[in-house]
């Protein structure tokens, strides 16, 4: 077929192949087949952990900054920019990546970096800020964001609460006075995958806490801080669709930054230039890690499928496990799905090995739907 032109528009295959590496050898397999194959590559992510390596892959500026970790110590975070836009990824100051192997800290963990790392982007000059919220070791409502931004969180001496959720149990005063003015001038997009409300059976500590260390009962005290702190600050918000998104960040960024939510993909093709892109293609090869059910609910091949279909484009994808029937990916606007498991079932060797076991997949979409 001389005249197919595909778009490589994939996520991370976490723990094995970054977005980039993924279109790498997405790429190097359709060539293997069809030399002269034109591929366009747009490594996208969907506000989780890998959005500031999509933006710089689609021409922004890696910037970096040094913030306080979940832990309190320090760390380099990285954000991007291009021209006074900015995207700005909790994960990289907040996130589980910096835990040491087996240490969590459910009711201390602090998103102060964030904050700090939304400051770096404002003196960057970010008119618009894009916030991908996923991945946090913590679940302090955004307590710790908000006050490194300026807000003073205070107990009933006046002194103020200690870092995480569990310290907001303490809290008797919030006083967002002192809050940076620049945000009153800033578009905050809050991008995450995640419409939790902020408390409750489908909250954030609920649904997320275990994943960061948190036991039966870390999740009742969290939940309980959490619903005080937002007594305080607004409850309405804290039922808003992404206001449990990272341990209740969300809810910090829409009660007293005046973010406004959306789905991260739907953000973050409209931020790396996903139509026009498109508008080029003839197929669109998406995917990520495993293709499941969680895949379906705002992940970044089911946007990147649905944008395709509503454009009259086919879409294929490449995953290292699929879990979903073919019935299921065809709703979901996806032709086909080629997983690694398909040509090593056993899932160590299958990730070990997933870069050239990729080109081989690629190889054969290539075989499917271009010769």
């Amino acid at each position: 077929m001389e005249t197919a032109r595909v778009l490589v528009a994939a996520d991370k295959f976490k723990g094995s192949l970054t977005a980039v590496e993924v279109a790498e050898r997405v790429t190097a397999g359709l060539r293997s087949v069809v030399p002269g194959v034109r591929v366009e590559t747009l490594p996208v992510a969907d506000g989780g952990d890998g959005t500031v390596a999509a933006a710089v892959a689609a021409g922004f500026e890696r910037r970096e900054a040094r913030v306080t970790g979940p832990l309190g110590t320090p760390v380099t975070a990285a954000y991007a920019v291009r021209s006074t836009t900015a995207v700005v990824e909790m994960a990289e100051a907040s996130g589980l990546q910096h835990l040491p192997a087996g240490e969590f800290a459910p009711l201390t963990a602090t998103t102060y970096g964030s904050g700090e790392l939304l400051r770096a982007a404002l003196d960057a000059g970010a008119r618009t800020i894009v916030f991908g919220v996923g991945g946090s070791a913590t679940t302090d409502g955004g307590a710790g964001m908000l006050t490194a931004l300026g807000a003073r969180f205070l107990d009933a001496d006046g002194k103020p609460v200690g870092p995480g959720g569990g310290a907001l149990a303490d809290l008797a005063e919030a006083d967002l006075s002192g809050l940076d003015p620049r945000f009153a001038d800033v578009g905050l997009i809050l991008a995450s995958d995640v419409d939790n409300p902020l408390t409750g059976p489908k909250g954030a500590p609920e649904v997320y806490g275990r994943q960061k260390g948190a036991t039966e009962d870390d999740i009742a005290v969290l939940d309980a801080a959490l619903a005080h702190y937002a007594s305080l600050l607004g409850p309405v918000q804290a039922g808003l669709p992404g206001a449990g998104a990272a341990g209740g960040i969300g809810y910090g960024a829409l009660v007293a930054l005046g973010a406004r939510f959306r789905p991260g993909i739907e953000v973050m093709l409209d931020v790396l230039g996903f139509a026009p892109a498109l508008a080029r293609a003839t197929l669109v090869i998406t995917g990520e890690g495993s293709l499941d059910e969680q895949t379906l609910h705002g992940k970044a091949p089911a946007g990147v499928a649905a944008a395709a279909r509503a454009a009259g484009v086919e879409v294929v994808a490449v995953c290292g496990r699929l879990a979903l029937p073919p019935e299921t990916l065809g709703r979901a606007g996806i032709r086909r799905a080629y997983a690694l498991t398909e040509l090593e079932p056993d899932p160590a060797i299958s990730m070990a090995q997933a870069g050239p076991l990729l080109e081989r997949v690629a190889a054969s979409i290539a075989r499917d739907f271009l010769v």
